[in-house]
């Protein structure tokens, strides 16, 4: 029966978990004053916006973020791309005010290499204090040594062992 609620809630639970990921997707934070008129430029902003790092929230771009440093970030990139810039112009303008932090996607370069190798490092280094936890575990437990017998246990199992109940 246990078991049976189990599967019921990590189904209710893995249901949820797929909605808000389908809603979070849909959401974004552009407000309406910022949405420029010509839609080509503004599906290139969106474009953009899409690969800027909220440097507040961290894990989500400016386009999804509703921090006000998100919103200044968006002004600025369609501003840029209203005077003319090219999309690249346009990303080198904000990476050149905020690092290569500012990219969802950093290139791999010498001052980025903790953002590329920063996570594996983390996950190998965990692992490695597991196995070595793991290790110690079972050698404490093959060290123990057991209780010795009590005389009623004895005589018990010399009962069992002679066939006699």
């Amino acid at each position: 029966m246990t078991m049976i609620l189990w599967m019921s809630a990590s189904r209710a639970f893995l249901g949820m978990l797929v909605a808000s990921a389908v809603f979070v997707s849909l959401a974004h934070a552009v407000t309406p004053d910022e949405v420029l008129r010509d839609p080509a430029l503004e599906g290139r902003a969106r474009a953009i916006s899409q690969l800027l790092r909220c440097v507040v929230c961290q894990n989500q771009s400016i386009d999804d973020s509703n921090a006000p440093l998100a919103r200044d970030l968006r002004v600025i990139v369609r501003e840029r791309l209203v005077s003319g810039d090219t999309d690249k112009q346009a990303i080198d303008f904000i990476v050149g005010r905020y690092g290569n932090f500012v990219l969802l996607k950093p290139p791999m370069q010498l001052d980025t290499l903790a953002l590329w190798i920063g996570p594996a490092l983390f996950l190998l280094i965990a692992a490695l204090g597991f196995v070595r936890y793991l290790r110690k575990r079972s050698a404490d437990q093959a060290a123990e040594v057991p209780a010795a017998l009590t005389t009623i246990e004895q005589d018990r199992v010399s009962e069992l062992f002679s066939g006699r109940s």
